[in-house]
């Protein structure tokens, strides 16, 4: 091999390493603080998300807004940070929970404003959950000031706040905002109430 011929390979070898670097530097700081991968597995968010689908998580938003009742969101398992669940968020900081036969009722005595507007608190109205799905479980908890509230879809299959109790605002990871897998399924913002 000639030395013409070592340098060439050199070259491409370096170029190789170049374009690998740049797509590191680019797509790394993507992954960590912009938008993450997330498979789904179990079925604790039936019928609205089911294993197997893959989606593109949002880290950012909840950077700058906080988050809301009904949003779906990914976060860190509170008993085991280095494991990922998706849940739906019921409850916010602040507020009390009353759970009747299955039925969710809200209410927040240190906001005035919402006493105002819901007098007997807020039953909620949770069209996403299937009748087969339905619970019937009895409790009430009330969330401190950085605590929210969160159950699965599937609430006969689903470890959630209910189990393990609240989950803190800084193990949100955040909400999926592109379904891409299966095909049949993809969607922008999947999991909102509208769906």
């Amino acid at each position: 091999m000639t030395i013409t011929e070592q340098n060439r390979i050199w070259n491409s070898v370096k170029e190789w390493i170049q374009v690998i670097v740049i797509a590191l530097v680019i797509s790394l700081p993507i992954r960590f603080f912009i938008a993450e991968p997330f498979i789904v597995n179990g079925a604790s968010m039936d019928p609205t998300f089911s294993t197997g689908q893959f989606l593109i998580v949002d880290r950012i938003s909840y950077r700058f807004e906080n988050p809301s009742r009904g949003d779906v969101i990914v976060f860190k398992y509170p008993n085991d940070p280095k494991i990922y669940y998706i849940k739906r968020i019921i409850g916010l900081p602040g507020e009390t929970l009353t759970m009747k036969d299955g039925e969710i009722t809200v209410t927040n005595p240190l906001d005035s404003a919402f006493t105002e507007k819901y007098p007997n608190g807020l039953t909620l109205d949770e069209q996403y959950i299937a009748g087969i799905h339905k619970s019937h479980d009895t409790m009430t908890t009330t969330l401190g000031e950085n605590s929210f509230f969160v159950m699965g879809d599937n609430r006969l299959q689903s470890s959630d706040s209910r189990a393990w109790g609240s989950l803190d605002r800084d193990l949100i990871v955040g909400k999926p905002i592109i379904r891409l897998l299966p095909p049949g399924a993809i969607s922008i913002w999947p999991g909102k109430e509208t769906e």
